[in-house]
């Protein structure tokens, strides 16, 4: 069959860059590359929890039939909503597929023609696939720097506009976070929208692995938090935290959830009892944090320090410029048993490709030990 000369080149490309994408099937090594930071996705109890209540709420269908708005709506889903919204002390949640759908149907619907999105220029591809689909002016801002951020938020000071300040607690490739005290302060000043992606803290910070934001007490400063469900969560999902007003605005205007088939009941109860799982999970949350604070001791100890992105996140990731040596240290560490992942450019700048090391709770410190160790064997 034959197939476009101008896809064909773009795949060439990315061959001679070494940079092609491709499927691998799950493994057995030691992992250090899923975003399954707390071991959700493989909880017994959760699993068991999850069935119990379909079965004791009479939630016979297993599966999904349509939109929300349509025949795809049901009251596992009210339930989960007022659960989550309580956890995270906001007035509303709306649930989505995914986290890429709550970010596309957000920044597509509610920043307005004429009003203005300030974005982190390390944001996730969501969030500006979601602005290249608003009818608003967008403009990065040098990662973290807030000095650039109010000479831009300056330039568009009047009543006319909104301005939405977006960046995320959690970045998911250097596991870095921004001052969001500072940012809240800055958006509180010029009347901004605050916009926060939490995909990488759910599960994270917080005594019940509340997020980033809940964690410093800013909640109620916040105009929305995108919460994800993929990573900490282990499961599918994602929720947009906000007002009241806010959830009937997206119910009526975000076109990924208003012309998509709703999650089925079992994955919203899922979502549910994941949350509940957080409320008795302290321990398991305390020995990933326990976890995080011994990875960056022993690269310190071992000189690896300098390599690495600063981060007190369970991302950990270690700068290794070129795609092609990033590749032959990950296949090196896969060669010892530990799942490290390289992640190329183009998906970072040329120059920064590097290895990405997920932190997990039911990671030992001996397997900490032991894969920064051999890490500091190959490069040194």
């Amino acid at each position: 069959m034959k197939f476009p000369k101008s896809l064909s080149a773009k795949l060439e490309i990315r061959k001679q860059n070494n940079a092609l994408r491709k499927l691998s099937l799950p493994n057995d090594l030691i992992d250090f590359a899923s975003n399954d930071y707390i071991g959700f996705s493989k909880n017994k109890a959760i699993f068991d929890k999850t069935h119990r209540y379909l079965i004791e709420n009479n939630c016979v269908q297993n599966g999904a039939t349509g939109s929300r708005l349509l025949s795809g709506n049901h009251k596992v889903y009210q339930e989960a909503e007022n659960s989550i919204a309580q956890f995270h002390q906001t007035e509303s949640a709306l649930i989505f597929n995914s986290g890429y759908d709550a970010n596309v149907g957000f920044f597509s619907s509610v920043p307005q023609k004429g009003d203005v999105v300030l974005y982190d220029e390390l944001c996730h591809a969501s969030i500006r696939d979601g602005i290249q689909l608003s009818n608003a002016k967008s403009y990065k801002f040098q990662h973290h720097d807030f000095e650039d951020l109010e000479k831009l938020i300056q330039r568009f000071q009047t009543e006319l506009i909104e301005v939405y300040v977006v960046t995320e607690s959690v970045f998911s490739m250097d596991g870095d976070t921004p001052n969001l005290e500072e940012l809240t302060q800055i958006s509180e000043k010029y009347k901004c929208n605050l916009v926060i992606d939490e995909a990488h803290a759910l599960g994270v910070f917080g005594d019940k692995g509340e997020g980033l934001v809940q964690l410093l007490g800013l909640q109620d400063r916040v105009f929305t938090r995108i919460m994800t469900f993929g990573k900490g969560l282990g499961c599918h999902g994602a929720a947009i935290l906000g007002s009241q007003k806010l959830k009937d605005y997206l119910l009526n205007f975000a076109r990924s959830f208003i012309y998509t088939t709703g999650l089925s009941p079992h994955s919203v109860a899922t979502i549910l009892v994941g949350y509940q799982h957080l409320e008795s999970e302290k321990q398991t949350i305390e020995k990933l944090r326990e976890n995080i604070i011994h990875f960056n001791q022993e690269k310190n100890l071992l000189g690896l320090k300098p390599m690495f992105v600063r981060s007190k996140s369970a991302i950990q990731s270690a700068i290794i410029p070129g795609n092609q040596n990033v590749k032959a240290m990950a296949n090196q560490l896969q060669g010892k048993g530990f799942n490290v992942k390289a992640i190329l450019s183009p998906t970072v700048p040329e120059g920064q490709e590097r290895l990405r090391f997920c932190l997990h709770s039911f990671n030992t410190k001996e397997e900490i030990s032991e894969v920064l160790g051999l890490l500091s064997v190959f490069v040194f």
